[in-house]
């Protein structure tokens, strides 16, 4: 029977994301793995974010991958530092937005974590869902004809041939 590898999965905002979930399935696919999502978030964004966690789990376990969630400090560099143990993980991923649209790729975090458990990361980068586009329905033709012969007789009312 295979190892099971365990991945610390360091993600806040695309911890649901298809991008991250499809890559840790793309990964599960060399052996079996326990996936542990940690979500660095503020006190007032816990409820919010522990719902994505358990979604992202779902995900997971859909995609026959055992996990677990939690929730740590803000600041991932300190979420990382209080959960971390090399006993407990074999690898760590950082999932982020692309580099424009992300502070932790500000900060450099996929090397800083490396740097700080001497552990090899991967990185992995997440789309924003797109929010669907609000339009406003189509007038209706019937509608248009009618406007349309009401500014003709405006715009005529008073002329003569």
């Amino acid at each position: 029977m295979p190892i099971r590898t365990h991945l610390l999965v360091v993600a806040n905002q695309t911890v649901d994301s298809p991008d991250l979930l499809d890559a840790l399935a793309e990964r599960g696919q060399q052996g079996p793995v326990h996936v542990t999502l940690l979500a660095p978030v503020l006190w007032s964004e816990r409820e919010e974010a522990r719902a994505r966690l358990d979604e992202a789990c779902e995900g997971l376990r859909a995609r026959g991958i055992e996990s677990d969630g939690v929730l740590g400090d803000a600041d991932p560099i300190v979420a990382v530092q209080e959960t971390w143990d090399p006993g407990r993980f074999d690898e760590i991923v950082v999932s982020t937005f692309a580099t424009g649209a992300s502070r932790w790729m500000q900060i450099d975090l996929p090397h800083r974590v490396a740097k700080l458990t001497d552990c090899t990361v991967r990185h992995v980068v997440s789309h924003p869902a797109r929010e669907p586009v609000a339009t406003a329905p189509p007038p209706e033709p019937r509608g248009l004809l009618e406007s349309a012969v009401g500014l003709l007789r405006t715009a005529t009312k008073g002329r003569t041939a």
